[in-house]
């Protein structure tokens, strides 16, 4: 007879081999985050002296206070990243918010009031968030410059409310299809209207998706480098701009160290929301997300 084994007893070869695969992919992707992290703790001197991969000789966190506040950012003022961060914040956080409920109730009318041009309307939304960055370029410079807004923080916000309305419909589209109809419909009996139905009914639903949403929406604005670099002035640049041109800025020794500090600082607020919100995300996907 033929050896049967249950699907839970690996062979202890076998379990021994995944698990070093696991802490090898583990390791290798970790490496650089550990050098710059190690990096940005370290003085000039312990650069120069010190291996990549070792302890600072020198523990110190001046790199830190002059990526932030004393850093050249290109040809302009030693201001460091601060006003740019801030900058990002209020880029991203009402950007998250308009496009994640602008795209719930989107969904939701696609979904469960189904109107004549539904189907062509998701079509066309679900092209759009497959469409290139560089097409919206020059038709969203049009719009902003018309509308007054142009190189300014406003002007970002419309742009990254605009773009992530296409991905926040198909995420909320595709997680309402598994809502039962008999709730929206039974609701209706009671009188509802399309806004009671959907804050009473549908949102308390929604926590998931809406998780999910947040997560994406805030990476992909946060992250963001071509929208920020075309569509903002001087006083309204992002973080990720402000970092290139500081990473960029030759002005006597180059400082490794600062510039190591620098990207951690641009990327310590997607790195805690993943860490923070990860298990929300890999729920949210589970429950529906990637339904329809």
């Amino acid at each position: 007879m033929s050896d049967i084994r249950a699907p839970g007893n690996t062979a202890p070869g076998w379990r021994f081999a995944l698990y070093a695969l696991l802490v090898f992919a583990a390791l290798y992707y970790l490496i650089p985050l550990w050098i710059m992290a190690t990096t940005s703790f370290k003085t000039l001197e312990d650069i120069r002296t010190g291996g990549l991969l070792d302890w600072p000789a020198t523990f110190t966190l001046d790199a830190w206070r002059y990526a932030w506040s004393q850093a050249q950012i290109g040809a302009g003022a030693s201001t460091g990243l601060a006003g740019y961060f801030w900058n990002s914040v209020m880029i991203t956080v009402p950007a998250v918010a308009l496009s994640t409920a602008m795209g719930a109730i989107a969904g939701y009318a696609l979904t469960k009031w189904r109107f004549r041009g539904a189907n062509l309307i998701f079509g066309m939304l679900l092209l759009g968030a497959f469409v290139p960055y560089q097409v919206f370029l020059l038709p969203m410079s049009q719009v902003l410059g018309q509308l007054g807004i142009a190189s300014s923080l406003a002007g970002l916000i419309l742009v990254h409310t605009v773009y992530g309305l296409a991905f926040t419909t198909l995420f909320f589209r595709n997680f309402y299809v598994s809502v039962p109809d008999e709730l929206v419909n039974a609701a209706k009996m009671d009188g509802a209207g399309f806004f009671t139905t959907f804050w009473r009914i549908i949102l308390p639903l929604s926590v998931p998706i809406i998780m999910v949403t947040i997560i994406w929406q805030f990476t992909q604005i946060w992250n963001d480098f071509l929208f920020g670099l075309v569509f903002s002035g001087s006083d309204s640049r992002p973080i990720t701009v402000a970092l290139n041109n500081l990473v960029n800025t030759s002005t006597g020794v180059k400082r490794y160290n600062v510039d190591m500090a620098a990207a951690l600082i641009a990327a310590l607020p997607t790195l805690v929301v993943y860490v923070l919100a990860g298990k929300y995300f890999v729920r949210g996907l589970t429950a529906g997300a990637v339904k329809g």
